[in-house]
C-alpha cells in the first residue's frame, strides 16, 4: 500500500513549536479555585488569545494550529470528541460500523448559517471532497483517504473504504462539515464562513481580531448544547497576541478570557488563582533529518546525540521546571492507542557508550577535541522555537553535553518562516526541538511512513524505517481497533529504538481562563464555553 500526501498537514503537526496557546490535547483541569466560587452569566464576550494570525479560515486547507483551533466555532462535526477520547452524537444522532464502512444517522432540523439546510448528501459531498487528493485538503491522506467514498439516502450518511479500516469512526467523525455554498466555491471560505456551528463569523481583521457571532437558531450541540443554553456568549473575539506576557497581562487585567501560558508567566497566572486546564505537549520532542548527506542518516550517530544527554537536565529547562515523561509520541484527542503504552523503554544517559557510537561511525576526536570524519567535522545543525521561551535555554544546554562528547552544535532558532524554509524547502537542518501532535498512530504515520516531502509525501525527516513500514501495512487493515492499536505500539516502538525520534520530554501546557470557563482537547470546545459571574 502506497500513499502519496501533501505537506500541507505536516506543516500544521510541526508548527505546534509555534502554537502553545492551540497545540496539543488535553483535558484535567489545573490550578486555581475561580470556577468553583462563581456561576454561569449567559451573554457578553468571550476572548482568546491567538498567538498568530490565522491565514486563511478555510477548514478545507487551511494548515496552522492557530487556524485548526478557530475552525470549530462555525463549522460541526459528525461526531463529538470529548478531551477524555469519547465519542458523542453530534450532527450524526447515530451511527453503524463495519471493517469497512459506516452509517451515520444525521439528525433533523440542522441547518447552515445562512438558514438552508444541511443535509446528508452535502455531508456526502464533504467526504468525497477530501477524499479527491487533486483538493489537497487537509484531512486527506490521514482521516479521509483516496479508497473513500460516500453517498447519502435520505438521512443517512454511508461512507464505505476499499480496505479494512479499524479507526472509521474516530477518523471520518472528526471532519469538520462544509455547507454546500462553501463547497461549491472553496475560495469564498478563506475569509469567511459557511457551517452549521454554533457561531459565524461577522468581522476579521487580518493580524488583529476574529469576531464570530452566536446563531439563534443552533439546536443540535453536543450534550445537548443549543442557543439558549446558559452561560454562552453573544461573541467571541479571537485577538492575535504574540507575546506570552502580553497575554498574561491581559488575562490578569480582564482584557483576555482565555490564553495558552507556558513560560515562566504561568507561576504569577496561578498564583493570582486563574483556573486553567492543562494540555500535554511535546515541547523536548526531538526529530532528525535523515537524508544521505547528513551526519544524522546514521543511525550510530543519532543514538550517540541521544545518549550523550542529560534527558532529566535538559528536561527541565524545556520545559521551564514541569517536566513529565512522554509515554506516547500520540499525544492529541482522541489519543486512540495510547492506554497500555509504551512498549519502548529509554535508555538510561551514556556519555561513554555515545562515544564509543561515534568512534564505530567513523567520527574520531581530533587534537581540538571535536570529533571528524574524512577531514569534515562532525558538526550539528540544531533547530529550536525562537518563539517557545523556554528553547534558548534548554538548546545550549544540549549544546554543551553534546560539545563533552567531541560534537559541534550550531543553535538555530527559527521563526515560522524559517522553519518552512529549513524543514521543506532547503533540509538544511541535523535535528533540534521539533514536535509533532498528532491525535492518532494514523495520522503519525503520515510523518514516518513512505513518500518524503520532496515526493510529495509527510515524511520531511526522509526517515526509511523498514520495520515500522511493514507494521504499519498491518496496522492500517487490522481486523478491530484493539489488534491494531497492539500493532501501532509495536510500530512506535521501532520508532524510538532506532532513534528516527526521541521523546525527550513533554509537559502540561496550561490554558488560562479568566472571568470563563471551557473544555480544552486540543483547542478550546466552542460549545462549552460558560462565561462566569461572580456569586
Amino acid at each position: 500500500m502506497t500513499r502519496k500526501h501533501s505537506p500541507a498537514g505536516a506543516v500544521a503537526a510541526t508548527s505546534a513549536i509555534a502554537a502553545l496557546t492551540l497545540t496539543a490535547c488535553g483535558g484535567g483541569s489545573g490550578g486555581g479555585t475561580e470556577a468553583a466560587s462563581t456561576t454561569y452569566v449567559s451573554g457578553g464576550t468571550f476572548n482568546v488569545a491567538l498567538n498568530d494570525d490565522p491565514g486563511s479560515l478555510s477548514p478545507l486547507n487551511g494548515v496552522s494550529l492557530v487556524q485548526r483551533a478557530l475552525v470549530p466555532y462555525a463549522y460541526d462535526s459528525l461526531v463529538h470528541t470529548t478531551a477524555q477520547g469519547e465519542f458523542q452524537p453530534w450532527l450524526a444522532e447515530s451511527w453503524k460500523e463495519t471493517p469497512t464502512s459506516i452509517t451515520y444517522t444525521l439528525k433533523e432540523g440542522v441547518t447552515c448559517s445562512d438558514g438552508s439546510a444541511f443535509s446528508a448528501a452535502t455531508a456526502a459531498a464533504n467526504i468525497n471532497y477530501q477524499a479527491d487528493e487533486k483538493n489537497g485538503t487537509f484531512w486527506h491522506g490521514s482521516n479521509i483517504t483516496a479508497d473513500m467514498s460516500a453517498e447519502a439516502d435520505g438521512n443517512q450518511l454511508t461512507i464505505t473504504s476499499k480496505t479494512t479500516n479499524p479507526f472509521l469512526l474516530s477518523s471520518t467523525g472528526a471532519v469538520e462539515m462544509v455547507c454546500q455554498k462553501g463547497l461549491d466555491d472553496p475560495d469564498t471560505l478563506k475569509d469567511a464562513t459557511d457551517g452549521t456551528g454554533l457561531f459565524q463569523l461577522t468581522k476579521a481583521q487580518a493580524g488583529s481580531e476574529y469576531t464570530y457571532t452566536k446563531r439563534d437558531d443552533y439546536t443540535w450541540g453536543p450534550q445537548g448544547v443549543t442557543s439558549d443554553t446558559e452561560g454562552l456568549p453573544d461573541t467571541v473575539v479571537g485577538k492575535v497576541v504574540t507575546d506570552e506576557s502580553t497575554a498574561a497581562n491581559l488575562l490578569l487585567s480582564g482584557g483576555l478570557n482565555a490564553a495558552g501560558i507556558a513560560g515562566s508567566d504561568r507561576d504569577r497566572l496561578e498564583a493570582a488563582g486563574h483556573s486553567n486546564k492543562g494540555v500535554p505537549n511535546p515541547i523536548g520532542e526531538m526529530l532528525f533529518n535523515e537524508r544521505p548527506d547528513r551526519p544524522t542518516a546514521d543511525e550510530k550517530v543519532r543514538q550517540a546525540l541521544t545518549l550523550a544527554l542529560n534527558r532529566e537536565a535538559v528536561g527541565d529547562i524545556v520545559t521551564n521546571g514541569h517536566r513529565t515523561e512522554m509515554t506516547s509520541l500520540v499525544v492529541q484527542t482522541p489519543l486512540l492507542c495510547v492506554a497500555g503504552g509504551p512498549k519502548w523503554t529509554l535508555p538510561a544517559s551514556d556519555p561513554q557508550k555515545a562515544g564509543t557510537l561515534l568512534d564505530e561511525a567513523g567520527y574520531a576526536v581530533g587534537a581540538d577535541g571535536v570529533r571528524a570524519k574524512d577531514g569534515k567535522p562532525l558538526s550539528i545543525r540544531f533547530l529550536y522555537d525562537a518563539g517557545t521561551p523556554s528553547h534558548a535555554a534548554a538548546a545550549e544546554e544540549v549544546q554543551a553535553e553534546w560539545k563533552e562528547i567531541g560534537v559541534q552544535t550550531e543553535l538555530v532558532a527559527e521563526d515560522p518562516t524559517g522553519w518552512s524554509t529549513d524543514l521543506y524547502q532547503t533540509y538544511d537542518w541535523d535535528t533540534g526541538f521539533i514536535q509533532l501532535a498528532p491525535g492518532t498512530p494514523v495520522v503519525l504515520s503520515l510523518f514516518f511512513y513512505g513518500a518524503t516531502s520532496e515526493e510529495g509525501g509527510y515524511n520531511f525527516m526522509g526517515v526509511k524505517n523498514p520495520e515500522y513500514n511493514a507494521l504499519a501495512e498491518k496496522a492500517f487493515t487490522a481486523e478491530d481497533s484493539q489488534t491494531a492499536c497492539g500493532i501501532w505500539q509495536d510500530a512506535e516502538a521501532e520508532l524510538v529504538n532506532r532513534a528516527d525520534v526521541y521523546p525527550l520530554a513533554q509537559t502540561e501546557s496550561p490554558i488560562f481562563f479568566a472571568g470563563a470557563t471551557a473544555e480544552v482537547a486540543g483547542s478550546v470546545l466552542p460549545t462549552s464555553i460558560r462565561m462566569l459571574g461572580r456569586e
